[in-house]
């Protein structure tokens, strides 16, 4: 699939590195094909490595992406340059009367901390609200979906007594829902948090539906009645070293932290890695584009008229 991007954005050559089909805005310009909008929030501090890991897992299906990064006015990130937000983000303020096919809402290391207390809690609630008639499914990543939850049903994070740092084994559930076709009854997926929202909680809501759980780590997948909302729990998109990024810089803080669960080869943590979620990330990924995301946009989304008269 290609990912249209603007044509200087850092994770451009990366990805056409990895043969990772890339197009910038003048080649789009010339296809008469009709592009996905996806938008993306991005909270993160370290912006483009999370640019970097949401593109390579939008890259796997056959429809034409077109990415659009939003970030938010009553923040100010300290980890990203503001030249790069300046070239490559809009403001939400900039993009609230667009409609977007599909949104993804991405984790923030701010979860310890009451949603309330987080500065940017207002816009995050407008924003969530605006989702509801500006765009077709909206995915929610890690905190993303705690939020989420919260605002919209009312469930809260309970912290945890251990940080929840690894890769784990999470069980298929409901497996005749489109959002896990073709997942295997179990696959892995890393998490980095320190809290969840307990089972009981989401299944006093019928319109909420658990997809994928682990028993180490909890519910990892949650889809609402129609998959205008999907929630997940922790980081399908995170590359190789993500978590030994994360534990080497605590590590550096001297911040009380255990090695990643099932990550390092005999548990040593001057091996490489294992990369054991890949394709399953790609998976869901690729499932939420096709059947909640462009199967299901409204067809006043899609300007026909245009394509037809070409």
């Amino acid at each position: 699939m290609p990912i249209k991007t603007q044509s200087d954005l850092p994770a451009k050559e990366i990805l056409e590195q990895e043969n990772i089909f890339v197009m910038d805005e003048n080649r789009a310009m010339h296809q008469d094909i009709r592009a996905i909008n996806i938008g993306i929030v991005n909270l993160m501090p370290l912006k483009e490595d999370t640019e970097l890991q949401i593109l390579r897992s939008l890259s796997n299906t056959p429809l034409q992406v077109d990415v659009s990064f939003i970030t938010l006015s009553t923040h100010e990130s300290k980890h990203t340059s503001i030249s790069h937000l300046n070239k490559f983000y809009q403001s939400f303020d900039e993009i609230r009367d667009l409609n977007y096919d599909g949104l993804i809402i991405t984790g923030a290391p701010v979860e310890q901390m009451e949603f309330e207390e987080v500065d940017y809690w207002d816009e995050i609630c407008e924003i969530m609200e605006w989702t509801k008639t500006h765009v077709t499914s909206t995915l929610h990543l890690c905190w993303g979906a705690q939020a989420a939850l919260y605002y919209h049903y009312g469930i809260r994070k309970q912290p945890l007594a251990q940080k929840v740092f690894g890769v784990y084994w999470h069980r298929v559930k409901n497996r005749k829902v489109p959002l896990v076709r073709g997942f295997d009854d179990y696959f892995c997926a890393p998490h980095s948090r320190h809290t969840a929202v307990h089972k009981e909680d989401i299944c006093r809501h019928g319109e909420l539906t658990i997809l994928a759980e682990s028993e180490e780590a909890g519910v990892f997948l949650v889809i609402g009645e129609d998959g205008k909302q999907i929630f997940v729990m922790g980081h399908p998109e995170y590359d190789r070293l993500t978590l030994h990024k994360e534990y080497m810089r605590d590590k550096e803080k001297g911040i009380a932290i255990e090695k990643p669960k099932n990550y390092y080869p005999d548990d040593d943590e001057t091996k490489k890695p294992l990369l054991q979620w890949r394709s399953h990330g790609n998976i869901l990924y690729a499932n939420w584009l096709n059947y909640y995301v462009y199967q299901q946009t409204p067809y006043e989304f899609i300007r026909m008229e245009e394509i037809i008269g070409k």
